[in-house]
């Protein structure tokens, strides 16, 4: 039985706490879902650790849509959260509506993400009236890296902090089931967490949050261009991928693999039949491979 929205915000009131991972594939989806990971988040970072994008901001509403179809594949009992791309739900409520729409129709998810505070909280109150579950997400918004300046930590100051404190109480009265608090001082998202009463996720925001989330290929060590200051590697699998590869080509080129235990076989009647059916190769090279069997 699929996680619920409901569960999630159950969790906070019993001082559960939350983990949730990125996924954008069938194959880490399963592995996940078997693990026991209540939510899988597809989120846009997939720009940048799958398909080579410097920001989030060129991904497409058609390229989330393929992926969060691909993890609803995968992952039978999580809650599939399913990221709204740059400008897919900024232009009016009717085309976010359409949009968030399209990813529980198309992609699989049961919940989207927004990124803003007070500026999407009428869109998300829009969704939510709908039937669409919402997940809000303030802070570091990488589809605004451009406007931030840099994937810089958000609410060090005064108006700042007071700023966020704003968007989480304006997301949560819109009824966002939970909201993503990133690169937030640790100090100031357990403030929020404690003022809001739906969970808060951190990334980059402290312990104190109800629950946390990392980007996959950062917990893998897949993804090895940088390492952001709050992830943690518990793997190294770049390394180990290469390591195995550079094995296998080595053998093929050795001709070490494949060998007779990687191969099939059939009965040399047969295929004698059927070399005589279709002639031989030039010099009667496929009769003298079957004499010599």
């Amino acid at each position: 039985m699929r996680v619920t929205i409901s569960q999630i915000k159950e969790m906070k009131r019993k001082g559960e706490r939350i983990p949730m991972l990125t996924c954008y594939e069938y194959t880490m989806a399963r592995i996940f879902d078997g693990l026991g990971v209540p939510m899988l988040l597809v989120g846009d970072s997939l720009g940048m650790v799958v398909l080579g994008y410097e920001t989030t901001v060129p991904v497409t509403l058609d390229e989330m849509l393929h992926h969060t179809a691909a993890v609803a594949r995968g992952a039978k009992r999580a809650l599939i959260v399913g990221d709204m791309p740059f400008m897919t739900y900024h232009t009016s409520p009717a085309d976010a509506l359409r949009n968030a729409a399209r990813m529980l129709q198309e992609g699989g998810a049961q919940a989207v993400k927004l990124e803003g505070g007070i500026v999407v909280a009428e869109t998300v109150r829009r969704l939510t009236d709908a039937g669409i579950p919402v997940m809000g997400h303030i802070g570091l918004t990488p589809q605004s890296v451009n406007q931030l300046g840099g994937y810089r930590v958000q609410g060090r100051s005064v108006p700042a902090a007071r700023r966020l404190i704003e968007d989480a109480r304006a997301l949560e009265q819109a009824g966002v089931f939970c909201m993503v608090l990133e690169t937030v001082p640790a100090a100031l998202a357990k403030a929020i967490t404690g003022l809001v009463h739906v969970p808060t996720i951190g990334i980059g925001a402290g312990p104190d949050c109800d629950g946390q989330v990392q980007v996959t290929y950062d917990l893998l060590g897949l993804f090895d261009d940088f390492v952001p200051k709050h992830a943690k590697r518990y793997a190294r699998l770049a390394e180990e991928i290469r390591t195995a590869v550079s094995a296998y080509v080595g053998e093929v080129r050795d001709g070490a693999f494949p060998t007779g235990e990687h191969g099939f076989t059939m009965d040399a009647a047969a295929l004698e039949a059927a070399l005589e059916h279709v002639g031989t190769q030039p010099n009667g090279e496929a009769r003298e491979t079957v004499e010599a069997r």
